[in-house]
């Protein structure tokens, strides 16, 4: 084992105490979107004093940390995402949120607590780096296109030569670290289907068009088409989650509105989704009297890690962790990440961290975004350690 890598765990763990605190405290008082404030505060009081050049852009309260070492070689990219969801705690912690209508539920504020920690380790091994490591704190990554906004400020020019990121499950093996070649997570689109008709009395349809019907049907007609059209080699998930139309029982009303997300692998199947949708609704409303428009609000695209990354990857964590640390993933997850927009300009990888209770039967543990959604912080040892093992080592031999 190379020495430098198998320290990192050791020392990180004297760091664990410090990243509880920063962790809980974040926790305490989060924040949503692209504006999170208290949360940078939190993170610049965290690493004042390190040799750190710091920037900051006009569009979100993100922040790049960039550690140069003696030696003017590759630059690798670390991320950690700041934002909050917009849930009510309910988790009875002696920490939950302060803040009404906001929690850490999909562990953010762990991955904020890592990457600080990897800041403290990397800065305290400065003289042996080979290169410069840039620390990505972001918000705005449930839905808000935080890493966009930060690519388009220039706070990432010029780009790195390779980009790490770290995602704890709660319901995964404690202490597992899991990823895969190609595409890890889904693009995220929402869509919107409005069905116009002619309300009046609901005791007399034949003197009205009702929208009603038209919108079950379309909904009955995205599931046909998404099993009947798209291959189960390079799937999709539509799903309808609101319908809303009416207002009382003995009215037929003008529309009938649903929304829903689309999910998918591949920027050509995106694309297909898009293309049948805006055939397919309008053409059965028609059929029946009615009109429908189609809107699709364009989200994150596909998160595709770099094969090279992930192999790299793979090597670092069983060398710093032992062979048993590491899974390689069968699947993709149908959720969605922005730090996809880092990856479409840059190879890498985001990788999975295990945070069930050690111990526990971690198929049980609430999933990420469930308001009662708690983990082990105890892993965040694990984290910050790798992410300091990652960028030691691409700055020392790159993919290899």
């Amino acid at each position: 084992m190379n020495e430098m890598t198998a320290s990192w765990p050791a020392e990180a763990e004297t760091l664990l105490g410090d990243l509880v605190t920063l962790r809980r405290a974040i926790h305490r008082e989060p924040e949503l979107g692209l504006q999170t404030p208290k949360t940078l505060a939190k993170i610049k009081d965290a690493l004042a004093g390190l040799p750190l050049e710091l920037r900051e852009g006009p569009s979100t309260t993100g922040l790049i940390a960039i550690l140069r070492g003696p030696a003017n070689g590759r630059t690798v990219l670390l991320r950690g995402d700041m934002d909050a969801l917009p849930l009510l705690e309910d988790t009875g912690l002696d920490f939950a949120s302060e803040t009404s209508g906001a929690m850490h539920a999909c562990g953010h504020d762990t991955h904020v607590a890592m990457l600080v920690g990897a800041a403290k380790l990397l800065c305290a091994a400065r003289d042996r780096l080979a290169g410069t490591v840039m620390f990505m704190f972001q918000p705005g990554e449930e839905g808000h296109h935080g890493a966009r906004f930060m690519l388009e400020d220039g706070l990432i020019d010029p780009l790195p030569d390779a980009a790490f990121a770290l995602h704890i499950m709660p319901n995964a093996p404690h202490g597992i670290f899991a990823g895969r070649a190609g595409p890890l997570l889904a693009s995220s689109d929402v869509l919107n289907i409005s069905v116009k008709g002619a309300g009046g009395h609901a005791s007399m349809p034949q003197d009205t068009i009702d929208p009603i019907p038209v919108a079950c049907e379309i909904v009955s007609a995205i599931q046909t088409m998404v099993t009947r059209k798209i291959s189960v080699f390079d799937p999709a998930v539509v799903t309808i989650a609101k319908i809303a139309a009416g207002t009382t029982n003995n009215i037929i009303p003008e529309s009938a509105e649903m929304t829903g997300t689309i999910r998918t692998l591949s920027p050509e199947r995106r694309a297909m989704v898009a293309r049948e949708l805006r055939r397919l609704a309008p053409a059965i409303a028609e059929a029946h009297g009615c009109t429908a428009e189609v809107h699709i609000e364009e989200g994150f695209p596909v998160t595709v890690c770099d094969a090279r990354a992930v192999a790299f990857g793979q090597g670092v964590v069983e060398e710093t962790f032992g062979e048993d640390a590491w899974l390689t993933m069968d699947n993709p997850v149908m959720g969605a990440e922005d730090f996809a927009y880092v990856l479409e300009k840059v190879p890498g990888a985001m990788f999975w961290l295990g945070a069930s209770e050690a111990g526990s039967d971690w198929r049980s543990c609430c999933g990420l975004h469930s308001n009662r959604m708690v983990l082990d912080e105890s892993v965040m040892a694990r984290g910050a350690a790798l992410h300091a093992a990652l960028a030691e080592r691409f700055l020392t031999e790159g993919f290899g």
